[in-house]
């Protein structure tokens, strides 16, 4: 580009626009997380909060059979009748999934006068906050977005990281934590260490392997030795 010229304007993109964002991790434990809805889609939603630990109210006329399971073992409240802003007092994070417009319109505006977190399965112009497919491997989370604009392609890639990413992932966070742990107690600060080294050592295959004695040896040793 020759000096002084303006940069060409990049194209528009295609199709519908994406969602941009500030991605974070919600710490949901504990926390009242209301679901308005019932179906198969509200049903993953609320499989998800409750593996987070959420403390969670579902509000749906008609509730489908997951949802009356997870009511009946006691892992959430549930109210068989429509959704009435009332329902969001107190609450700290709202889902609207009835594939009824009118409706998730409704929890949005609840949630909005209340300052609290939604999503709306369905209209993305309505949510505060999105959710991304992910992969939990311990407390190991990958998670693919593509704004919104395509879905279907953020599950597929979901799908291939998780054929990825075995059980050997959530030992080697743990070792990682350990270590890190130890590195503290020493008054060694942690961010000096060569964990890249330690990555790539081969650590994984041993602990596939099973060796997880091993694994933690030689882990020590990279990072003893990027401290000398």
């Amino acid at each position: 580009m020759e000096p002084g010229t303006a940069p060409a304007a990049a194209a528009a993109p295609s199709g519908r626009a994406a969602v941009g964002g500030y991605a974070v991790n919600l710490a949901v434990a504990g926390r009242r997380c209301v679901v308005v809805g019932a179906g198969r889609i509200a049903a993953r939603k609320v499989e998800a909060l409750l593996t987070a630990g959420a403390d969670v109210l579902v509000v749906a006329p008609e509730p489908g059979p997951r949802i009356r399971e997870w009511a009946t073992q006691g892992l959430l409240t549930l109210e068989e009748r429509p959704f009435t802003p009332a329902d969001l007092d107190g609450a700290w994070l709202a889902t609207a999934a009835t594939a009824d417009a009118g409706v998730d319109r409704a929890v949005a505006e609840a949630a909005a006068d209340r300052r609290i977190w939604v999503n709306a399965a369905d209209d993305a112009a309505l949510c505060t906050f999105t959710r991304t497919p992910e992969v939990r491997r311990g407390d190991l989370v990958v998670t693919v977005g593509t704004g919104g604009r395509s879905p279907a392609l953020a599950a597929w890639l979901r799908d291939r990281a998780a054929d990825a990413l075995g059980p050997e992932w959530a030992d080697l966070v743990d070792l990682c934590s350990e270590a890190r742990e130890a590195l503290r107690a020493e008054g060694r600060p942690t961010e000096d260490a060569d964990w890249q080294r330690a990555f790539d050592s081969g650590i994984l295959d041993l602990i596939r392997s099973g060796q997880r004695a091993a694994a933690k040896e030689l882990l020590q040793a990279c990072l003893s030795s990027s401290s000398a």
